[in-house]
């Protein structure tokens, strides 16, 4: 009886280690006595960052592999990736090392790449793409506290000092404690100035308060656009005349672009200077009347005869008139 005991206790324990033996190489293998024969890819890096052997290889979120060796080579990290052999991966592809969770493990993500490309064979190198993991986003993180920390230090010394030198809350007490008097007279002044707009005091209180001033103000402001308004007509006017001008309309254009208008005037005035100078020296009727004396004593004798001939005009008639004013001047 004790020695069917003792092997029924033998039989179960051997079927507890074929059970975990069976766990042990489902866990490992994916319960696979033989891999597929697939083909290997391999993926270079600067680093694999924690990336271990028997990792996933996954396409679009779907397992399509696993990493099968990681090795250095020269001054970069190798992963050599076993695909499965229905897989199709194409050229232009990228890998990546993701980490599948704040405390998961890393695998391989490979996007799906372009229909047009090529697809990769048995021991191509497929491009890859650094992305920043944890650590690395905590470094920055770290970096970037300190750079932090040592912003806030220099605001805190720019407000508060450095023991050697006041800081700018200081210096602003000191200002308002140095200016306190002038502040609160600033101050009363406002307010005093404030009370007289509100009763109408003032040229600036009687312009917010009376109506009448302000529509004095407002008519006063359209009699300046009016005037505006004429004195842009009347400069617009005026360029109108400038531009007949230049181009030689009018009197004054003429006179100031036309050539031959310009000559007559200097013909004209040459006559003028001729016939001036003429007189001047004596010569003809006009001349000698202004120049010789005796031309114009002449002249007076004449007056005073034809004078006294019409004096005596008064008793005589028409004919013996003529007869009377003929003797008396010849």
């Amino acid at each position: 009886m004790k020695d069917m005991q003792q092997t029924a206790r033998v039989g179960l324990f051997f079927l507890l280690g074929l059970a975990l033996v069976w766990v042990t190489f489902q866990t490992l293998s994916d319960g696979k006595v033989f891999h597929d024969k697939g083909y290997s890819l391999i993926a270079g890096f600067e680093s694999l960052k924690e990336l271990r052997e028997g990792d996933e290889v996954r396409m679009a979120g779907v397992k399509i592999g696993s990493v099968e060796k990681t090795r250095l080579a020269g001054r970069r990290a190798e992963a050599v990736l076993h695909i499965d052999p229905q897989v199709a991966i194409k050229a232009d592809a990228t890998a990546s090392i993701v980490m599948a969770g704040l405390i998961g493990t890393n695998y391989i993500s490979i996007d799906l790449g372009t229909t047009a490309a090529a697809t990769l064979r048995e021991g191509a190198e497929i491009r890859t793409n650094v992305t920043p993991d944890v650590n690395t986003i905590m470094s920055d993180l770290g970096n970037l506290g300190k750079k932090l920390e040592t912003a806030l230090g220099s605001i805190d010394t720019a407000l508060n000092g450095d023991g050697k030198q006041p800081g700018l809350m200081k210096n602003i007490n000191q200002l308002v404690s140095d200016n306190h008097d002038n502040v609160t007279a600033s101050i009363a002044n406002f307010k005093d100035v404030s009370d007289k707009l509100n009763k109408g005091e003032g040229t600036l209180g009687k312009l917010l308060n009376d109506s009448k001033l302000h529509d004095v103000l407002v008519a006063t402001i359209n009699e300046i656009k009016g005037t505006a308004t004429e004195a842009k007509s009347f400069v617009a006017n005026a360029q109108t005349i400038v531009d007949q001008v230049k181009a030689g309309k009018g009197t004054l254009g003429a006179l100031v672009y036309d050539d031959a208008t310009g000559n007559d005037i200097k013909a004209s005035v040459k006559n003028i200077r001729e016939m001036s100078d003429k007189i001047a020296r004596g010569e003809g009727t006009l001349g000698k009347l202004i120049n010789d004396d005796s031309t114009l004593r002449d002249a007076q004798a004449i007056m005073k005869k034809a004078d006294r001939a019409l004096d005596g005009l008064g008793d005589s008639g028409p004919i013996t008139a003529v007869g009377v004013v003929a003797n008396g001047l010849f």
